[in-house]
């Protein structure tokens, strides 16, 4: 991986048998990032989602391999109780089918692998986000800095 700071802002290129979390969250480390929005475009030889089945409260997996466009990655990062970097990002990606035509997988991001480059832009919020349990939704959410609670049920 490579990285530039341009006026805050952190530009990451993603090199070839890279994995794209991992570089983000190196990243984030390095540059002691505590919450922070991530969007990514690339050319990767394997991905893989997940997507939560609520009935179940868990995962079930998809990977993809071969030539993949991640035409658009997106999420953010938060700090876990641990204090380190959290991953949380969805991505779509486009690529050929068994017969040749054209299909997407979408999906939370468990894996990313790139097969030439990627290129990552990583915007810190300037604050720390970190992440709690909520009951309710049976995951863990952000617990925001000086915020405001309304009830829009």
């Amino acid at each position: 991986m490579e990285y530039s700071t341009i006026d805050g802002t952190h530009y990451l290129r993603v090199a070839k048998g890279e994995s794209v979390p991992q570089a983000i969250i190196e990243l984030c480390r390095r540059e002691h990032v505590g919450a922070a929005q991530i969007t990514g475009i690339g050319a990767c030889s394997e991905a893989t989602i997940s997507t939560w089945i609520a009935e179940r409260a868990d995962f079930t997996d998809h990977t993809v391999n071969g030539t993949l466009e991640m035409v658009a990655l997106t999420g953010n990062i938060t700090r876990n109780a641990e204090g380190e970097p959290h991953l949380h990002a969805h991505a779509v990606f486009s690529y050929l089918d068994a017969a040749g035509r054209p299909a997407l997988i979408a999906g939370h991001v468990k894996d990313i692998t790139i097969g030439y480059t990627g290129e990552i832009v990583i915007r810190p919020a300037g604050e720390t986000i970190g992440r709690k349990w909520d009951d309710a939704a049976g995951i863990d959410v952000w617990d925001l800095p000086h915020s405001t609670t309304v009830d829009l049920r």
